[in-house]
């Protein structure tokens, strides 16, 4: 527990239990509970709390505004101030605040003088010292936040004095009071400054530069005051020589006081805006910022001179952004920048830029100063490479002029860098590294024109919505231009000709501006969008690209490529401007812009790599020719096999087999714009699909034939381009890290040695004894007797052992070059498979009626188990998620599907045949759970067609065949699905559920197969009701798909009413066997499948309840009642409760009530002779007479074994709140055994009520009656059985008819009643008024 501080008061309660103060100390008595509780919430921790709690305490005190709870309150809330714990004091003060501020006719002086009698710092004890200065400093905020104390002149006088008494205790309150006097002198008026400021300002200037609460409160009496301060201290310069390191000094107290909230000391800006006020800056800056605090080596001066630069920048002009940019600042903030790369290291970065996004945003009107900012921060260079990243969000913040600037800029620095303006510097790390190649003007250069690059990329990127278009073409023509074009002679006609280079252009620069362009040109194509991809004049991009490159190839005499064309190739790009032209005329179909945006991707590789794209060009040309003059085709099924073109000759392939083939050849390559411009084009050509063209696709995709060494397509790595294209935001981190990097290399090493010692093979092994032997370096048993080797012979044989470890090291590197060949070909074949994988998806989702889908079924759930047999690497994972999604929500959930089969019917269901068999033989339940969806969809598909394509094939089968059995009629006559084919099928897959043990198949699939084809439920039930009764596990799987497949609305449907009836009555025939054996459970299976039949039954009763059915329950009851005592038995059992529950659910369902349970003693129960068990429980303990709980008579009543009447206990009055519930149950009343109770009768007379069986097992061998239905009294040496039932049942007339009609039937028939609660009511009803009436005197 907390302990209280002694200035706190006590709470109520506790001040009336403490017995060590006087009563009523504080007036506690005098106030109310809620007004009390009051002043404890508002020190609560939180703030919603205190809040409220202030709030309150204002409102209540408002309607007593002259009560003894205003003192109370005041009183409460300074003894608050000084309270122990630190966390309520200023919760405190900021009611004692808005309570001066509510009442103002409180006087300020009076709540100075009683906080000061209080806590008077003269009198107060050493221990209480530190509380007593908490409280006056508190205090006097308090009435500075009332916003009553500038206007009180006497108030605001002993305030100031106060706190400059308490600015004496530095150890405790540090500066705190000063900076409280700054605050509230900074609200008073000129007047009353002028009259306090002799008093708080020394006129010495020592003590002025002595903290930075001096020195702000003599900036602020400049500031207001300036006339009365020279009259005080005289003419002061700052900023002179002597005064500059006390400056320093103030700066970074101010910045070591703020290194917890990371922000800018108000002394600091306040200075900044002196010096800029006198004209100063440049002294200031120079002096005090860069070569005062930068120089200390201290990070909090280093962070407040960046914030300084950040705040300055709004503040400054054109001249002085010059200065303030290429000084030491902003290169210790590159630095900064560069080494701060740890996770846990503070980075400056993020705050630079709200800094610098604040300034661009403040000032777009004037682009000069944008620019030169922008500017300044991309020359901020790490050895050429610029600190900032090449993505910077705050251009989005460039006013259009200064973005055409930055854009000029950038390109004027591509092409001839001025190395000299930069802000360049080095790390220490590379300082250190004698690699001269580091420090070569060429290496700057080239990371400069990376970067540069990219961030024009960028730029484009991120505003290519906003940019003006001739802008956007600028960039998109300079990249053009450099990536593929060299300059021979300059023209007027291309701009870009007119710049030479400062340096020329490295082959290796320009791979990274062709990256870059490509980048670019992803960017410019985003999903074939209007408003991105195209210009205003409608044409794509990549259109005016091409035109543009057509300008520069035909200006050979000015511009040559860098990889010049050849004839051949130059025809190529000929005859595809030819054929952009063809395709404007059908620029109105989709697939035309899909065509010549391929068209002119493929012809901009053209000037990548000539010799790969000429011959695909052709093809893709050739394609779409035919494509265009092809004659739309009403069937597609007709023709499969065929050849699809009119005039086409039969030894060429069809066009959408080459343009696939050209799809999959594109896909091969790392370019994501690629990618999507494949599976634009394919969504566009699928509908032209073939089984050739489709099964080019498959032999990528199955595992068989992709792994072999002749694959059609070259997968090509994309690691170099990946490299090149991430390393422009990098800069030398190999430096920095180089001990990281030793000791990674000095791992590698040990791993090394591990791997080759486990690659010594026995070969290498004879080879080294032969060697060894040859040399006579290994002797045998007497080669203690030979001479040692002589120099010459040692010389031979270390010659030896070095060149066949020598090759032994070869053939390792050998094998691991192998070796990690084949697991990078492996990597980028599962890249490509996933890249194919658009295409399938493509064509599920753009083509699901067509029936080529149907043959993806397979080759996905190849995939699916390879991937689930082999999910190591994160490669596979995500093919396999790829596969399950394609398969699972695009094919197998999609709401359309194919309608026009053909032939394909027997095929489809042999298929359906093959899935369910696979489902069957997996090893695993997920990988057979998709062979089964995959059966579900194909009868899903085989049910929705029509059967005017299976007529020929059916009415063969039909004249073939001699079973009579008629065909099925209603909605399957007109469907494909072959019912008598399909049922074996899956009678086949469910009996091997039930009987095998560890079958991969699960209830769920059976009951998605239920829902979806109920059709199929009328043959498989019977297999269910057959196994009710068989062996435990085919039993409790059986229960369980009946407990599910019973309620579905679908399967009844299927029913007709008798059959349904039949059904019912079939199951609760198999039910009813297996509870003959209720109660006897010895293993877990064994309670299991006890528990199982019970949960049908209650499933059964639920279901006949809701169709209203007529049922034989009879046999049921008795089998129930019968199995009671042993199931009463094992009561105490593991999992017993939940049986019990369903038993008694079941029971109350055929009109007999769970009975109460009593805890009784055991010389409570009445007994002729008592066991020695009985008499050491006795002994064991008891409980006094008066905490007993009294027994009702009708409970207590047991008869003993000769028949004598049990004591009844009438002169103990039984319980109120047993009553109530007796009288609560006596509605719906029964026994243990099924009996109805009756009221008790009169003392005297015997009871009907049978002994307790929990208890005393022996009694209840012997004493217990059999169950009566209908409450007729049995004779106690009737041997229990079904005897009584069938005498008593029929005179009650439970169906309505009369005995001699029950008699030919032998049996008593019960109804399941719906209106009525039990199945009994009538009888029990009549029989409790007759023993009412009999119990009467």
């Amino acid at each position: 527990m907390e302990s209280r501080d002694p200035a706190e008061p006590m709470s109520p309660g506790e001040a009336t239990q403490s017995g060590a103060r006087p009563a009523d100390r504080y007036g506690l008595l005098k106030h109310s509970r809620e007004f009390l509780d009051f002043f404890w919430d508002i020190a609560k921790p939180e703030q919603e709390t205190r809040l409220a709690a202030t709030e309150k305490l204002l409102e209540y005190l408002r309607g007593r505004p002259k009560g003894s709870e205003m003192k109370y309150a005041l009183k409460r809330l300074i003894t608050g101030l000084g309270v122990g714990r630190e966390t309520a004091r200023p919760c405190y003060s900021l009611a004692l605040a808005q309570l001066l501020q509510s009442f103002e006719d409180l006087p300020l002086c009076s709540i100075l003088q009683q906080i000061q009698e209080k806590y008077d710092l003269h009198q107060v004890k050493k221990a209480m010292l530190r509380p007593a200065l908490f409280a006056n400093l508190f205090g006097v905020l308090a009435l500075f936040q009332s916003g009553r104390l500038v206007k009180d002149q006497e108030a605001l006088m002993k305030s100031v004095k106060l706190l400059q008494a308490l600015a004496q205790y530095q150890n405790h309150l540090q500066e705190q009071p000063r900076k409280a006097l700054v605050d509230i002198l900074s609200e008073v008026s000129k007047a009353t400054l002028q009259e306090i400021l002799p008093e708080v300002l020394k006129a010495d200037l020592n003590i002025i530069l002595s903290s930075p609460e001096q020195l702000e409160l003599f900036l602020l009496a400049q500031q207001k005051v300036p006339s009365k301060l020279k009259k005080l201290v005289g003419s002061v310069n700052l900023f002179s020589d002597e005064n500059v390191p006390r400056l320093v000094n103030v700066l970074k107290m101010a910045a070591s006081s703020v290194k917890k909230d990371r922000k800018l000391p108000a002394i600091a800006l306040d200075l900044l805006r002196l010096a800029l006020k006198e004209d100063k800056f440049p002294r200031f800056w120079k002096e005090v910022v860069e070569q005062g605090l930068l120089k200390m080596q201290f990070w909090p001066a280093s962070y407040l001179c960046f914030r300084l630069l950040g705040v300055a920048l709004p503040l400054l002009t054109k001249e002085q952004l010059h200065l303030v940019m290429q000084g030491d600042v902003i290169r210790h903030y590159g630095e900064h920048v560069c080494t701060a790369k740890l996770p846990k290291q503070f980075k400056f970065a993020p705050e630079m830029d709200d800094y610098v996004g604040t300034f661009l945003e403040g000032c777009q009107d004037d682009p000069e100063r944008q620019l030169a900012v922008l500017v300044a921060f991309s020359s901020v260079t790490n050895q050429g490479l610029p600190v900032t990243p090449t993505f910077w969000r705050v251009v989005r913040f460039l006013s259009p002029p200064a973005l055409r600037g930055y854009v000029a800029w950038l390109r004027a620095m591509f092409l001839q860098p001025d190395l000299d303006s930069l802000v360049d510097f080095s790390t220490n790390n590379q300082k250190k590294a004698q690699d001269s190649s580091l420090h070569m003007p060429e290496r700057a250069v080239f990371r400069l024109r990376k970067w540069i690059i990219f961030r024009l990329v960028s730029i484009v990127d991120s505003l290519h919505l906003e940019m003006e278009e001739a802008l956007t073409e600028q960039v998109a023509r300079f990249c053009l231009f450099h990536s593929f074009f060299v300059t021979k002679k300059p023209t007027s006609q291309i701009p870009e000709t007119k710049h030479p280079f400062s340096f020329p252009l490295e082959n290796q620069a320009r791979e990274a501006v062709s990256s870059a362009f490509f980048s670019l040109l992803q960017t410019l194509s985003t999903q074939f969008k209007q408003a991105p991809g195209q210009t205003q004049g409608g044409q794509p991009w990549t259109y005016h690209l091409v035109q543009f490159a057509d300008l520069l190839l035909n200006h050979s005499h000015n511009v040559t490529t860098v990889t010049p064309f050849t004839a051949q190739q130059r025809q190529a790009w000929d005859r595809m401007l030819q054929t952009l032209k063809e395709l404007e005329a059908h620029s109105a179909e989709a697939r035309a812009a899909a065509f010549q945006h391929l068209l002119l991707l493929v012809g901009i590789h053209l000037l990548k790599s000539p010799a790969e794209s000429c011959d695909l060009l052709g093809d893709i040309q050739t394609c779409i020719r035919k494509s265009l003059g092809e004659k739309p085709r009403r069937s597609r099924t007709k023709t499969i096999g065929g050849s699809l073109l009119l005039g086409q000759d039969p030894q060429e392939p069809p066009w959408v087999e080459v343009l696939v083939e050209i799809l999959l050849a594109l896909l091969a390559q790392p370019s994501h714009l690629m990618r999507q411009v494949a599976r634009s084009v394919f969504g566009h050509i699928c509908s032209h699909l073939t089984p050739r063209a489709l099964q080019l696709i498959l032999d990528v995709l199955n595992p068989e034939t992709s792994e072999d060494e002749n694959d059609r397509v070259v997968v090509t790595d994309d690691s170099d381009e990946r490299r090149l294209k991430g390393a422009e935001d990098k800069s030398e981190e190999g430096e920095d890290n180089r001990s990281s990097e030793s000791e990674e290399e000095s791992e590698g090493e040990e791993s090394e040695e591990e791997e080759r010692d486990g690659d010594v093979d026995q070969g290498f092994r004879e080879q080294l004894m032969t060697v060894l032997q040859a040399g006579k370096a290994l002797g045998g048993e007497d080669s203690e007797n030979e001479e040692e080797l002589g120099d010459e012979a040692m010389m031979a044989l270390d010659q030896s052992l070095a060149s066949l470890f020598a090759e032994q090291k070869l053939r390792i590197q050998a094998r691991r070059d192998e070796k990690n060949k084949l697991q990078k070909e492996k990597a980028l074949r599962r890249d490509f498979q996933i890249r194919v994988l658009d295409l399938v998806e493509v064509l599920v989702t753009k083509q699901p009626e067509n029936a080529l889908v149907l043959e993806l079924l397979e080759p996905l759930l190849s995939i699916i188990r390879r991937s689930l047999r082999s999910s190591s690497s994160k490669q596979e994972q995500d093919l396999l998620h790829k596969t399950a999604r394609i398969f699972t929500h695009h094919l197998c959930r999609a709401r359309r599907y194919c309608h026009d089969l053909g032939e394909r019917a027997e095929a489809l269901h042999a298929q359906v045949e093959r899935l369910v068999q696979q489902a069957g033989r997996q090893p695993d339940s997920p990988t057979a759970l998709y062979h089964f969806n995959a059966s579900l969809y194909l009868l899903r598909v085989l049910k929705g067609n029509t059967a005017e394509g299976c007529v020929h094939e059916t009415q063969e089968k039909q004249k073939a065949s001699t079973d009579p059995s008629p065909m099925p009629t209603g909605p399957q006559a007109a469907s494909c699905l072959d019912l008598n084919l399909v049922t074996r099928v899956y009678s086949t897959a469910l009996s091997s559920f039930l009987t095998k043990r560890n079958s991969p198949l699960t209830v769920p699939m059976f009951l998605s197969l239920f829902s979806r084809h109920p059709v199929l439920c009328q043959s498989l039930f019977p297999i269910l009701v057959q196994h009710i009764t068989g062996p435990v596990r085919p039993r409790h799987q059986a229960c369980l798909l009946l407990q599910k497949t019973l309620s579905m609305r679908e399967v009844r449907s299927c029913f007709e009413d008798p059959e349904w009836k039949q059904l019912m009555g079939q199951v609760l025939a198999k039910v009813t066997e297996n509870l003959r054996v209720l109660g006897e459970a010895q293993t877990k299976a064994q309670h299991q499948q006890a528990l199982s039949s019970l949960e049908l039954l209650n499933v059964l009763f639920r279901t006949c309840k809701h169709e209203k059915l007529t049922l034989d329950l009879t046999v049921l009851l008795g089998v129930l009642q019968g199995q009671q005592q042993s199931l009463q038995q094992g009561a105490h059992s593991t999992g017993s409760s939940r049986l019990h529950d369903l038993y008694w659910q079941a029971m109350k369902t055929l009109g007999v009530q769970r009975p109460k349970l009593e805890k009784k003693d055991a010389k409570e129960v009445p007994s002729a002779t008592h066991s020695p068990i009985s008499k050491k429980r006795k002994k064991k303990g008891f409980l006094p007479e008066t905490k007993k709980r009294k027994k009702r008579k009708s409970e207590d009543g047991t008869p003993a074994e000769d028949g004598t009447p049990a004591a009844t206990g009438g002169s103990q009055p039984p319980s109120m709140g047993r009553k109530k519930r007796n009288r609560t149950k006596a509605k719906v009343p029964a026994q243990a055994n099924g009996t109805p109770t009756t009221k008790s009768p009169a003392p005297g007379a015997p009871t009907l009520s049978p002994s307790t069986p929990a208890k005393y097992p022996k009694l209840q061998k012997k004493n217990q009656k059999p169950s009566q239905v209908n409450g007729a009294p049995g004779s106690p040496t009737e041997p229990a059985g079904q005897k009584q039932h069938e005498k008593a049942l029929p005179k009650k007339g439970v169906l309505g008819k009369s005995p001699l009609s029950a008699l030919a039937r032998k049996k008593a028939r019960l109804s399941l009643v719906i209106r009525s609660p039990s199945l009994l009511q009538s009888g029990a009803k009549k029989k409790k008024v007759q023993l009412r009436k009999a119990g009467k005197p």
